[in-house]
Parts: structure tokens; sequence; C-alpha cells
């Protein structure tokens, strides 16, 4: 887990000695196998002048240029997908089993769909009489990317692929708890041919994510994480005015009405709560089933869920792997203390598990209320709530009830009910009969407290990119004197 430096700035990599020590330490055992230092400001300003120097070579490239060269980082990608996997898993304590198919396999398709769509990013023109119009698409500058420790390498090619398609550079901040893979990132950018500056890594916590938010040359800031440090950081950038793109929680909903396919919607239910250990911001955690599959849902959930293997994440036939740190952990415990204080009905797990590491058994309450804090609250824990709910009406007025508003889900047969649904929902993502499936050629983003902006697809290419607007007289000019 020892990376060769902490940082990566102008194509090499960096130590920074006197920042705060970063211990890497493997969720499954608790044991700490490496270190970082947390870049000082002097460092952050270092990483920015280096995407400010490297900006007008990168930009002056055509888009097919600029796109064969993360297409190429794609591939290396894909070439060294194993390797990468068990790193993101050391890292993050995901099971082998799903970071093999989930975080490095998503980025490099992400930088494959934007390295194709990079000489596709191109204006308008618009007839105006005998005069015309014509707009150019031009690059934001130099963008800030700040991850999150769920999926590292993912989230930094969701930032890292559409920013430099458009022709911008970026300094990218990965979470301090999972630092290694945007390294090797950055590695594989400049193997492919990405010149030095064009992507830099800097770690730390809050305090470098703010330094590099606040410094002037930043033209937009792309945050994956909490409504609370999606407030701070959206504040900061606002006063110089900066682009943003928000990312944040969510308390999802996830609709099953009586006509469901049952094992369908166990399976979505499952993924949407505890699919790498219920860390992940889209969540289907409230899980909202009509009256009359209510029993019949609980029984097979239960069955299900209490088969889970969990274990050893290196070991692929795990499924469930430890929390990302015994802070989170400790935070979930609580969550389930206030679940069975507030009187919803344990139906399966509900504890530590003893040992090393920070595991924790998949939970499933029943019988949960509205205001309950396990219902309202993001607890981003393998905790599920499930809800009774007996209309359309009511169920789609509770599933709002929410300052969040990233996903929503809704299984069922009748499809006009479940296009009804999702326009009714105040959900940025939905998904009908399935569920937290992010495929890079569908925008992500949520709506209210859960964020501004998406990622992902041609929206991702607006976010990074400005239109000029040029118009071109051929008619004679007129004036009122």
């Amino acid at each position: 887990m020892q990376p060769k430096a902490s940082h990566f700035i102008n194509g090499a990599y960096v130590e920074d000695e006197g920042g705060a020590e970063i211990a890497l330490t493997y969720p499954a055992t608790g044991e700490t196998l490496g270190r970082v230092y947390a870049a000082r400001p002097d460092m952050v300003a270092e990483a920015v002048r280096a995407a400010e120097a490297a900006l007008p070579g990168w930009s002056a490239m055509t888009g097919a240029e600029r796109g064969r060269i993360l297409t190429r980082a794609a591939q290396i990608i894909r070439e060294r997908n194993r390797d990468l996997s068990a790193l993101e898993t050391l890292d993050t304590g995901k099971p082998l089993s799903e970071t093999l198919v989930a975080d490095a396999a998503s980025g490099a398709d992400c930088l494959e769909y934007f390295g194709g769509m990079a000489a596709t990013i191109t204006g308008e023109t618009v007839q105006l009489g005998a005069d015309f119009a014509y707009t150019i698409r031009e690059p934001l500058g130099v963008c800030a990317g700040i991850g999150a420790w769920n999926y590292p390498i993912q989230i930094a090619c969701w930032k890292a692929a559409p920013a430099l398609a458009c022709g911008n550079t970026m300094v990218f901040k990965p979470s301090e708890e999972t630092p290694l893979t945007a390294l090797k990132l950055a590695e594989i950018l400049l193997e492919a041919g990405a010149p030095p500056g064009v992507f830099n890594v800097v770690q730390g916590a809050g305090e470098t994510g703010a330094a590099l938010v606040d410094d002037p040359r930043v033209a937009k800031v792309s945050l994956t994480g909490s409504v609370p440090t999606g407030r701070k950081v959206y504040e900061a950038a606002a006063r110089d005015l900066k682009h943003v793109t928000m990312e944040l929680g969510g308390k999802s909903p996830l609709i099953i009405f009586d006509d469901a396919e049952i094992e369908d919607a166990v399976s979505a239910a499952i993924n949407a709560n505890f699919y790498s250990t219920g860390q992940i911001c889209s969540n289907g955690t409230r899980v909202f089933v009509q009256s009359g599959l209510k029993d019949a849902f609980l029984t097979r959930l239960a069955e299900r869920t209490e088969a889970a293997v969990i274990g050893d994440p290196m070991d692929e036939a795990t499924h469930l792997g430890p929390m990302i740190s015994e802070a989170q952990r400790a935070i979930v415990l609580s969550y389930i203390a206030k679940g069975l204080d507030d009187g919803a009905r344990l139906v399966t797990g509900g504890a530590a598990i003893d040992g090393p590491g920070y595991f924790i058994q998949p939970t499933v309450f029943a019988d949960v209320t509205d205001d309950m804090a396990i219902a309202r609250e993001e607890i981003f824990g393998p905790v599920m709530s499930v809800l009774d709910f007996d209309t359309e009406d009511e169920v789609t007025r509770r599933a709002n009830d929410t300052e969040f508003g990233l996903a929503a889900g809704v299984f069922t047969r009748d499809l006009a009910r479940a296009h009804r649904m999702v326009r009714a929902l105040q959900a940025g993502t939905c998904w009908i009969n399935q569920y937290n499936l992010t495929p890079i050629e569908m925008p992500f983003g949520g709506v209210k407290a859960s964020g501004i902006g998406r990622e992902n697809a041609r929206a991702a290419i607006e976010a990074y990119s400005q239109p000029k607007s040029v118009y071109v007289g051929l008619s004679a000019v007129e004036a009122p004197f």
C-alpha cells in the first residue's frame, strides 16, 4: 500500500513530509500498511501552477488527439484491472469480487466514452438573415476534483475524463481515507501520452481541499461527498463565482408494489443497501413495500441477507467486506441503536462482528416510520429501513418528504404506473425495475440538497466547457445618426 510518494505533480511523484501524516489502514484488519502526507498550501499551489502551465498546450490539441490519449489510458487500466482492483480493495476494504467489476473497470469505461466523444465537441451555426452567428465550445481552465472514499478510482475518472476531453487540466484530491488509486490514474494518464501537469494529485483532508478550492486560478470545482461538505465547498466556490458540480448524499426511496417480481425486488433491495457494505450515496435505504407483499418480501429478504458471505475482502467468494473505518462503523452502530430506541423491529443483523477489522452485520429494520432517524438521515452503512404503504399517492408524497433528491427506484409490472411515478418523484436519477446501475452513457446527479449539475454522458461536456458566441455581420451597419 505504500506509494512512491504522496503527491503526483507535473508528471512526477513529489513528497511533502512537512504535511500531516495520513495512515494507510487496511479496513479488514485495522493494520497500518503505509502512510502519505497531506499537501501543505505551497504544495497545492505548485499543483495548480503545473495545471495552469499545461493548460495552453493541452487545450490547443485537437479533440481527436486528446481522445486518443484518454482511450489509451482506458486500455491500460483494463490491462491492469486485477492489480488496480486489489489495490482498491486494500484501500477501501471492498470485496475483490466487487472491485474487479465495478471500480477500475468503470473508470476505464468513462475514459473510453469521453475519449470517443472528445472529437465531437463542437459549436453550432445560427443563420440570422444575411448575417449569422456561431458558437465555440471552450474549456473552463484549471479544474479541481475532490473525491470520496467509496469509489476512489471511479470517481477520479468520472471527473478527469470529461474535464480532460474538453481541454481542461485538473488537480484532484482523493479522500484522505483512500489516497492510492488516484496516484495510479495519474501514472497511467502520463504513460498514455498526457503531458505533465494535465492531471495532478494532492493528498489531504479538508484543509487541503479548502486551499485548492480557494485558489483563484481554479475555474471549476467538482465534489463528490456529503451534504455538509458540499455546502461548505459550494459556499467557498461561490465567493469567486467558480463553476461547480456537486454530487452529494441521499436518503433515496426504493418503492416496491404488490405486483413486483419478488426475487427481483429483493435483489434490488440488497444491491441498494448492502453493496459496498452500504457505502453508496445513491442507495435506496428507504424501502417502501406495499402492504400485500410486505410479509413475503421480509421473509425472503432475511433468508438471502443471512446467507451473505462476510469476510476476507481478497477472497472472491466474499460478498461483504468491512466498513471503511472504525469511526464510520461506530456511526452506523449508533444509528442501529437509534432505530431500536425508536421502536423499529430488527429483522436481521444489528451488531458489529467480533475480530479484527471494521466488520458489521447487514441490518434490516421493519415497521419503520417516516419520523425515525434511520428513515430520515443518511447512515452510509449496511442498514435497510423497510416502510409500509398502501396507495400510490401516499407513497409518492412520503418518498418526496425529504431534503434529499439523489435517486429513486420503482418496482412494478404496471409500466404506466412506473413512468407516472418517476415523473412525480423528486430525484435526479431514477430506475424502473432495477437499481443503482450507473452507465457512463446516462447522466447521474441529484436535485434539492443532493447536488447541482450532472456527471457522465453529454451533460458532463456542458459542465466542463462553456460556449463563446460570435456574431458575423455581412450586411450594412445601421445607426440612428
